[in-house]
């Protein structure tokens, strides 16, 4: 069974952008403590810049992606955030690929 997870942010739930950035780090870095994991996290929108230096999380994305969790950047996403040259992690890609991977998986998650 193939699980994925998708960000769409660089914090998670509404409301205080703070709380919601802690609570997004906590899910991270849970998720890498976990025996299950998921097999690919896709991060589109503002999440692409969780694959940075600047927002603190690559202590739970590095492990994630050594244990073997596909972590990819929408590239529109990195473009648009003028971030080619800071994505530490994962690997980017179009559309197409995020949409045949969402097609084709027996679990998608968005937390």
């Amino acid at each position: 069974m193939s699980i994925v997870i998708i960000l769409n942010s660089e914090s998670m739930g509404e409301g205080d952008e703070e709380l919601g950035k802690k609570l997004l780090g906590s899910f991270l870095r849970k998720c890498w403590q976990s025996k299950l994991k998921p097999d690919i996290i896709i991060l589109y929108n503002s999440a692409v810049k969780l694959l940075t230096k600047e927002l603190g999380v690559l202590d739970a994305l590095i492990p994630l992606s050594e244990s073997g969790v596909d972590l990819i950047a929408c590239g529109t996403c990195v473009g648009f955030f003028d971030l080619g040259d800071k994505i530490e992690i994962g690997r980017v890609v179009d559309m197409r690929e995020i949409y045949k991977i969402l097609m084709t998986s027996d679990k998608v998650i968005s937390p």
